[in-house]
């Protein structure tokens, strides 16, 4: 028993950070406002730009790359969203529709439909005071992005709580123009958020192509992104509750792996859909027991229009 909880906590550990970073990201740029449902597409993004270039250059810099991949299509949507006032789900859904498409084409055209040649991952670092220990050995043998992803959402929840700039992120997404009456961009700062949660989504998608896979497959994120939002919403947009939805949804993930290597007999009674669909069930309890509690920004989605002050 003690083995199998041990697995269970490694292998969350390993999921955990892709859906931790792009949940962040959505947290970042809905507190200030405006709606982001293209984490989806920025982490596709993401992945396929951080494993192309890791095929040519340090891993540690494809992931920068796959950061700028995200936040490259997070200002396309920024540009429509703010500059122009276009309705923000139908931008991140067009978003999500360009990278579906887009990584489709350049996947099957320059490698092939399966995925790209395999990469060299993000190297594993081993904890010597916990490696070995029964169920703490789990910590250890993972990528910085996991001790960054533990690290990550306490030092949000402490900017945006106990920090100007974190008044100001939360200010322009509950009273934008109270913002503007005291000399500050609100534009600027949203520009600021949209594209701090794109390099945060990029970096999720280029975690799993670099730390958890060894390459991008075809099917990369497979709705991770979805699941990230969800994460968010259920976490009350904020950066705790954010982490502690998106562990969930990994543990989740974690104990389908599990079923399913450990007691392949239960595969007898149980469908194997089934247990793909774990974490997206789990997703969905979870948003119903939520119900119609919200703490969403009380300006999330509305464009700012400075002649309506």
């Amino acid at each position: 028993m003690l083995e199998l909880l041990e697995a269970l906590l490694f292998s969350t550990l390993d999921a955990a950070p892709a859906l931790i970073f792009a949940a962040l990201g959505g947290v970042l740029s809905e507190r200030a406002g405006v709606v982001n449902v293209g984490v989806e597409g920025q982490m596709r993004a993401g992945a396929f730009c951080a494993a192309v270039a890791a095929l040519f250059m340090p891993t540690p810099l494809g992931v920068v790359l796959g950061m700028l991949a995200g936040a490259g299509l997070a200002a396309i949507h920024g540009y429509l969203s703010i500059r122009w006032r276009s309705d923000q789900v139908v931008s991140g859904m067009a978003i999500n529709l360009v990278a579906l498409a887009g990584g489709t084409f350049l996947l099957e055209s320059l490698y092939s439909p399966n995925g790209t040649p395999a990469i060299e991952q993000l190297p594993r670092w081993t904890l010597p005071l916990i490696h070995g220990v029964p169920l703490l050995g789990a910590l250890s043998e993972h990528s910085g992005m996991t001790y960054l992803a533990l690290v990550l959402p306490f030092v949000f929840h402490a900017v945006l709580t106990h920090t100007p700039i974190g008044l100001r992120l939360r200010a322009v997404g509950e009273k934008p123009h109270a913002v503007a009456t005291l000399g500050l961009s609100v534009q600027g700062l949203r520009w600021g958020a949209v594209l701090g949660g794109g390099l945060l989504a990029g970096l999720g998608g280029a975690v799993l192509s670099t730390a958890v896979l060894d390459r991008f497959e075809q099917h990369t994120p497979a709705g991770l992104g979805f699941m990230a939002l969800a994460a968010m919403v259920f976490g009350r947009w904020t950066p705790l509750g954010a982490f502690g939805a998106a562990s969930f949804f990994a543990f989740g993930n974690a104990l389908r792996i599990g079923l399913a290597s450990s007691a392949p007999g239960i595969l007898e009674f149980i469908p194997q859909g089934f247990l793909l669909a774990l974490p997206y069930l789990l997703t969905l309890i979870l948003l119903a027991v939520q119900g119609q509690r919200s703490s969403a920004p009380a300006a999330l989605g509305t464009p700012y229009e400075q002649e309506s002050r």
